[in-house]
């Protein structure tokens, strides 16, 4: 078999990678959409205007250039060179290839800086920003958008790519939502906000109870995917079940090839130089895997992996790698790395690793521990995280050497337990009302509230919904299956029976309460009231209506 990798194979385990990597044929997976863009090629450049000026004529007339120099005074418009100068006014950029709008801070009412033209300028196709600091700030700025600063051979790059930048473009849409399963919000209270946190692209807003994704904005970062508790945004650049699809197949093609204790490496392009430059010399049982991003690997892709027969899994990362989404990737080595040592794995199986650090990347990469043997599983990975999740926990568990009941976990972890003060519990099921996952459930009819810990993503809606601050969350993974899928009782009480009709309708401590909280209202001062408070809703209302009506006779 030839080796298109270049990599060393002087050993059998180096013959057994080929054999892997050759499984890795990406162009079978479930294809996505696609974000189209179109510009015309009109340019904003942003700066100093002598510099911006030079630019503009490098540019040439093919590429129409508006000239914008930042100031504290008041907006200016001129023509030098037969371009347009806008000097005054803080400039600010929205959007993205194609659609670019741009406001003046700054300038009394932060009118459109493309109004001040003659004709009028709607949108920019492109943004030249030359400043310092740049205008935006994301780890991943917009296509369209480039920032070269005082570089000036970052500039020459530039100004040869943008006349380039003219016509139709496509770009995959890196992800999927499905708000029905999104813990950011209900019944007006937060919850979860890590893909917001998460995304480099600063793609993501909060519009009240969901989320929103910018398609245009998204550059694939992958890390609001594996930052994600429940699976309502998913990556789908491959979607991972196809990804591990393919390393399935992988890992057994090492493992036919008679190649012993395969290790992952997940890379992207900002890291692809070291893996087949400095890192070559890297053990030849060391698989390197491509992705798009490495942030759209998490947690259970890595977890899934070991389940597969590999020995260890390393995520690498570079200089250029967002900072967001190494933060969101150590967030979850931590949770990865204490479940795997509550089952008694070595958790230094798991590592993220620099690949510009390279003496120190060389070093982690030889280094990987060497764990008992497995039996690697069989099961084809769904497509729902937590399903994923839940089979490879399962297998690893049933080979684990040191497995314990359970393991606590970071605050930040998705898994845990929702412990109830019952002393201040009036079951009044707020916390099932905004519970994403229903992992809190009612008694159906009963006064109880019951709870099934697999489903709790620790969002802390539930915490946040309780009107007596009853609810406290506790980070855990329970390995037992069935204690873990199994609903428990966390509350219950005697009905109190409507005192007219005898129906159920609440809890004695529902009442205790509202017998507190209203006790000096005007509206409950007369015995006849406050038996009303004994009586269902609709014994209540007919109450009412009858006292009202024996009043006007």
């Amino acid at each position: 078999m030839t080796n298109p990798t270049g990599l060393p194979e002087e050993t059998t385990d180096g013959k057994a990678r080929v054999a892997a990597l050759a499984c890795l044929r990406f162009d079978d997976v479930t294809p996505t959409a696609v974000v189209e863009f179109v510009s015309g090629g009109r340019c904003l450049i942003v700066g100093d205007e002598q510099r911006a000026l030079e630019a503009a004529r490098r540019l040439g007339p093919g590429l129409p250039c508006v000239i914008a120099v930042p100031s504290g005074g008041t907006p200016r418009t001129s023509v030098v060179e037969g371009i347009d100068v806008v000097r005054g006014g803080q400039p600010v950029v929205r959007g993205a290839l194609g659609d670019f709008r741009v406001s003046l801070a700054g300038s009394g009412d932060g009118r459109d800086l493309g109004a001040l033209l003659a004709p009028p300028v709607e949108r920019f196709d492109l943004v030249l920003d030359l400043g310092s600091p740049r205008l935006l700030s994301q780890a991943m700025p917009p296509l369209g958008y480039y920032a070269p600063g005082p570089d000036e051979s970052a500039l020459e790059a530039v100004l040869a790519t943008l006349p380039d930048m003219r016509g139709s473009f496509e770009k995959p849409k890196f992800f999927a939502y499905d708000p029905d399963i999104c813990a950011h919000g209900r019944s007006g209270k937060r919850g979860c906000a890590r893909c917001i946190d998460a995304c480099p692209a600063e793609a993501i807003v909060s519009i009240g109870e969901r989320i929103q994704v910018n398609p245009y904005l998204c550059q694939g970062g992958g890390a609001c995917a594996t930052a994600c508790p429940t699976g309502a945004i998913t990556y789908t650049y491959p979607p991972a079940a196809d990804l591990l699809a393919l390393l399935r197949g992988a890992l057994r093609a090492y493992a036919d090839a008679a190649g012993s204790r395969p290790v992952l490496l997940f890379y992207d392009e900002s890291s692809r130089e070291s893996v087949f430059g400095p890192l070559a010399a890297m053990p030849e049982r060391i698989l390197p895997v491509p992705v798009e991003e490495v942030g759209s690997v998490g947690m259970d892709a890595w977890l899934v992996g070991l389940a597969y027969g590999a020995e260890g899994v390393i995520i690498l990362t570079s200089d250029r790698t967002p900072p967001q989404v190494v933060e969101a990737a150590q967030d979850q080595l931590v949770t990865a790395r204490a479940i795997l040592a509550g089952m008694g794995y070595d958790e230094g199986c798991l590592q993220l690793v620099n690949a510009d650090q390279t003496s120190a990347a060389l070093e982690a990469l030889a280094g990987l521990p060497v764990g008992p043997p497995r039996r690697p599983a069989t099961f084809a990975a769904p497509a729902d995280k937590r399903g994923r999740l839940r089979g490879a926990l399962e297998h690893l568990h049933g080979q684990a050497p040191a497995p314990r009941r359970s393991v606590e976990l970071p605050a930040s972890a998705p898994f845990g337990e929702v412990r109830v003060n019952t002393q201040a519990c009036t079951l009044c099921m707020g916390c099932v009302s905004v519970c994403p996952t229903h992992a809190l459930q009612d008694g159906r009819g009963l006064p109880q509230l019951n709870f099934r810990e697999w489903s709790c993503v620790q969002c802390g809606l539930c915490e946040r919904a309780c009107p007596e601050s009853a609810i406290t969350l506790n980070a855990r993974l329970l390995y037992e299956v069935e204690e873990r899928e199994r609903p428990r009782l966390l509350h219950e009480e005697q009905p109190v029976c409507c005192i007219s009709c005898g129906k159920p309708f609440a809890t004695q401590s529902m009442l205790d309460v509202l017998n507190r909280k209203l006790a000096d209202h005007w509206m409950f001062q007369t015995e006849e009231a406050r038996r009303r408070m004994l009586m269902c809703e609709d014994c209540r209302v007919r109450n009412m209506f009858s006292a009202e009506g024996g009043k006007s006779r």
